[in-house]
């Protein structure tokens, strides 16, 4: 199976690729830094035995996008991608919550893989990481203790539901922009008519992936099974870590594809 890996340089991309790795998957990690895996053994090792690939380029910028997938293509058709773009956020303001820069990197990365993606048959399968509680129902379902949290989150989240709503769009499911939006503000203006987009209801095999509160705990499905719960429904679960949402990434991707494919998921323990 061939991978490309997009924001996969830590956390649940990161763990996602490992299993891939040790799955004999061909893996090409494209990173705005190449060089945070330099200490790294277990990725030189793949680096070295000629599984893993390490491309430089940045999500934001359409060309580097491209590269990164032209890239991958050079090891065969491209089966899978995962996007797990992400950052930290930058500030905290009373008013805004928490601030991420730029406030719309995970759609216009979303946004770049759409239209840089091949023509090749069958398309690439798609795999991206969201969150929990970033519609209005999504919310409205949130343990009420984690409401005010998720407030704060608005920013990142805002980012989120657009990458949601450019797949939603191109996938041809149904979305309510009036209650879940965003706006031109995040999708940018004219996203719809941009070069090389998938025409409304064209794309095909796509994973929306909803995790519940990250963390960093251990990975309890590789001793338990049914360490955490994956449904369509929206669940109101609290936490889920990082680890085990990777697991439930690679195991959907290189098991149970059929099951999970053109879906949007919620994951928590």
């Amino acid at each position: 199976m061939n991978v490309l890996a997009i924001g996969a340089s830590k956390n649940i991309g990161y763990y996602a690729a490992l299993r891939f790795l040790d799955a004999k998957c061909n893996v090409t990690f494209m990173l705005r830094s190449p060089s945070v895996f330099d200490s790294d053994e277990i990725i030189q090792s793949y680096v070295k035995s000629g599984q893993a690939h390490l491309i430089k380029g940045d999500a934001l910028v359409k060309s580097d996008v491209k590269h990164a997938w032209d890239e991958a293509l050079t090891h065969g058709p491209v089966d899978f991608l995962l996007s797990s773009v992400g950052t930290t956020p930058s500030s905290f303001s009373f008013r805004k919550g928490f601030i991420i820069t730029p406030a719309n990197l995970v759609t216009q990365a979303i946004l770049n893989i759409l239209c840089t993606m091949p023509t090749q048959s069958p398309q690439p399968r798609i795999v991206t990481i969201s969150s929990s509680g970033l519609t209005h129902s999504g919310h409205a379902d949130l343990p009420i203790l984690l409401k005010p949290l998720y407030a704060a989150l608005e920013v990142p989240h805002k980012d989120k539901l657009g990458a949601e709503r450019a797949i939603a769009y191109c996938a041809g499911w149904k979305w309510d922009t009036e209650t879940d939006g965003p706006g031109d503000d995040v999708m940018g203006e004219g996203w719809m008519e941009r070069e090389g987009l998938p025409a409304a209801g064209t794309l095909k095999g796509v994973l929306v992936i909803r995790p519940a509160l990250l963390t960093d705990g251990s990975c309890r499905a590789d001793s338990n099974k049914n360490a955490y719960r994956v449904k369509e429904e929206e669940i109101g679960g609290w936490t889920v870590s990082r680890k085990d949402v990777a697991h439930f990434v690679a195991d959907a991707m290189l098991n149970r594809w059929n099951e999970f494919s053109d879906k949007i998921v919620n994951i928590a323990y």
